[in-house]
């Protein structure tokens, strides 16, 4: 189940998720989800967000309705997928949003919209990652069995109790998320990249993988503005606070405009 590559014949509009279509929208919002993760992560953002924004959630193979696809390994090769995916929607100014995995998923695909395409996002948003450029104690937790796996990432949260306990939801489970584990443990960013967009960084206060010092550091990979800003919560406080987070993006691209 696990692959670095993706069949060429599958489309890329596979990858993207429109709950509420908008017909003109100001903006598109971006949403890349955390390890283990789904596109539906993101589909009750949709009440939360301006009329004129549209939430665009992307959905990682190797789960749910993309179930028969082999898992992603590589951040090379995610970030290509998910960049390609969105070309068709750049006629209209994009953010990005991304959660734990998903922020440096969404780092990446910034630069690839820059650097390759001449298409520069409007705003980058991390959550709930250290900065590629602080490296976190390596725990090779891909490598564990099962129990092991799971027994890593139970302090974080975000798998509800009773996955763990049907052994059909939590086999499903593992897949992906050892999957992405394994991705995002190899991740290694071998040279500083700038975007030269505003990032804003979020993190929860009682996070215990991830400080404010961590994603404060995400301000080297700007040239443009840097915030960075803690909500009450663990690592997934977005859930808890979605209401919050959500205000405060939707502030912040309130003064987007279209170039």
């Amino acid at each position: 189940m696990f692959s670095s590559a993706i069949p060429a014949e599958r489309s890329e509009s596979a990858w993207l998720k429109r709950f509420e279509p908008v017909p003109a929208p100001r903006i598109r919002l971006v949403c890349l989800p955390h390890a283990g993760g789904t596109a539906g992560a993101y589909h009750a953002w949709t009440r939360d967000l301006p009329a004129d924004v549209e939430l665009v959630a992307v959905q990682y193979p190797g789960r749910q309705e993309r179930f028969g696809e082999p898992c992603v390994t590589d951040m090379g090769t995610l970030a290509d997928h998910v960049t390609r995916a969105l070309l068709p929607l750049a006629g209209r100014p994009l953010a990005l949003f991304g959660h734990s995995m998903g922020a440096s998923v969404a780092y990446e695909v910034a630069l690839r919209l820059m650097n390759r395409h001449q298409i520069r996002p409007q705003m980058l948003f991390v959550s709930g990652q250290t900065s590629p450029l602080r490296r976190s104690e390596d725990k090779n937790l891909h490598l564990r069995d099962d129990e092991g796996l799971l027994a890593g990432l139970h302090p974080l949260g975000g798998v509800e109790e009773e996955v763990y306990a049907d052994p059909d939801l939590r086999q499903l489970v593992i897949l992906s998320l050892r999957s992405d584990i394994r991705l995002i443990e190899n991740y290694r960013r071998t040279q500083v990249q700038r975007v030269d967009i505003p990032v804003t960084a979020y993190a929860g206060d009682s996070d215990p993988e991830v400080s404010a010092a961590d994603i404060g550091a995400w301000c080297d990979l700007t040239t443009a503005e840097f915030a960075a800003r803690t909500l009450p919560g663990g690592h997934f406080y977005l859930r808890d606070r979605q209401a919050e987070l959500v205000a405060d993006i939707a502030a912040r691209l309130t003064s987007v405009r279209a170039r």
